[in-house]
């Protein structure tokens, strides 16, 4: 079945439905570093597909320049991402650029998560006016101008759980006008990532539409996967310290376990983007009690139990779990944007260590396999993981959609 994802970032819904043989013919997306990733995601299968895997593993080991990774790639795989902001201005443009990647095919699905911050909660507390004015409330719109010009058979339209009281629920009572008078039946769940195999706290709100001729109800999911600890997940993965890398051939501590074995796409050898971001001293400090208390007494250190020389905010009233670990044998807490800025909500639970969470951690625990490669600079990468559908979350509803559909 073939695949429009809007609003694509890194591409992990295209990820999930790419595994369960979905073909996604278009990304939209705006961030320049997204549709990069994208584009080298793009190679990576074409590669696969060509039995030239030689040439990405050759890019991942910087044998070969990211152009000189592209040159080996047809034009139209490339252009199959759409760098572009979606807006008023932009679809006719969106719309010719598709139309021309598709030819005379017809879309069955249309994914996507349109920007969330004008619904999420943080984004709330931070604008006195509660985001009623920002513009992001109305991205949903864009979203159904695309179902109306290719009418496909089903999509899906994930969101923060916020959607549905934005505004004393007036934005999701829209949302579902929209979809139903754009020709659609409508049903959403909140689900959590961690019913799906990732090892992640993570509600999110999942709408499935669906034509309103079709013979098709929302789908009941097999919930009973069991995602592996933090413990489990970071077995394989060799110890550095906070401001360290590693990557390279042969890099993994152990050859793979069970839980793993799907990360490491089971013969996958190369450990990239095992990148920590540097911290200083104070951080340091703080993250070590943080680690310490979790430890010794199983309490989480709150930001006013500090010692006062290691307080560098005034307002100890608000924002208490501004620094949080990630546990070892649990799952991880959501893992959401703000890790670009800085990794005190993701300190890594091995004391030893001392540190917050590598790019290549925050991936897995957001389920991406080892050989996806996020472009351009540590924080871009953070940002694209944090902002992501977890794969392994996205590949259940495409095995689910495309068995229910086979049923009709």
């Amino acid at each position: 079945m073939k695949v429009i994802d809007l609003f694509a970032g890194a591409g992990g819904l295209s990820e999930g439905f790419r595994q369960e043989n979905y073909e996604i013919l278009a990304h939209v997306e705006m961030d320049k570093s997204a549709c990069n990733t994208l584009r080298t995601r793009e190679a990576y299968y074409y590669l696969k597909n060509q039995n030239l895997l030689n040439i990405y593993k050759d890019y991942l080991l910087q044998n070969i320049t990211r152009k000189e990774l592209y040159s080996f790639i047809p034009k139209e795989i490339l252009d199959k991402v759409i760098e572009a902001e979606i807006s008023n201005k932009t679809i006719p443009m969106i719309f010719k650029k598709i139309d021309e990647l598709i030819g005379e095919e017809t879309i069955d699905l249309v994914v996507g998560g349109p920007p969330c911050q004008a619904y999420s909660t943080a984004g709330k507390a931070r604008d006195p006016n509660k985001m009623k004015d920002d513009p992001r409330n109305y991205f949903y719109r864009y979203y159904v101008r695309f179902l109306k010009k290719y009418q496909p058979k089903i999509f899906v339209f994930e969101n923060v759980r916020g959607i549905l009281t934005a505004q004393e629920g007036k934005v999701f009572k829209n949302i579902k006008r929209n979809m139903s008078n754009a020709g659609y039946k409508v049903g959403y769940r909140i689900l959590n990532a961690s019913d799906f195999g990732v090892s992640q706290f993570r509600e999110r709100v999942i709408i499935i539409g669906w034509k309103k001729d079709l013979p098709f109800k929302y789908p009941e999911f097999n919930l009973e996967l069991v995602p592996p600890t933090i413990r489990t997940l970071f077995e394989d993965l060799p110890r550095i310290n906070a401001g360290e890398s590693l990557s390279g051939e042969n890099q993994y501590v152990i050859d793979t376990n069970e839980a793993i074995s799907g990360i490491r796409q089971r013969n996958w050898n190369i450990l990239t983007q095992h990148i920590a971001r540097p911290n200083n001293d104070k951080d340091l400090t703080i993250y070590r009690l943080v680690v310490e208390a979790w430890n010794n007494e199983n309490k989480a250190l709150k930001y006013n139990e500090l010692p006062q020389d290691l307080k560098t905010h005034k307002n100890d009233e608000i924002f208490l779990d501004r620094y949080k670990n990630v546990k070892y044998d649990t799952l991880s807490h959501t893992i959401v944007a703000h890790i670009s800025k800085d990794g005190h909500y993701y300190i890594h639970p091995d004391i030893k260590q001392n540190r917050s969470l590598t790019v290549r951690e925050a991936a897995r625990i957001q389920s991406f396999p080892d050989d996806f490669y996020f472009e351009d600079s540590r924080s871009a990468a953070f940002k694209q993981i944090g902002n992501a559908v977890p794969p392994l979350m996205a590949k259940e509803i495409a095995h689910i959609i495309k068995e229910n559909i086979q049923r009709y």
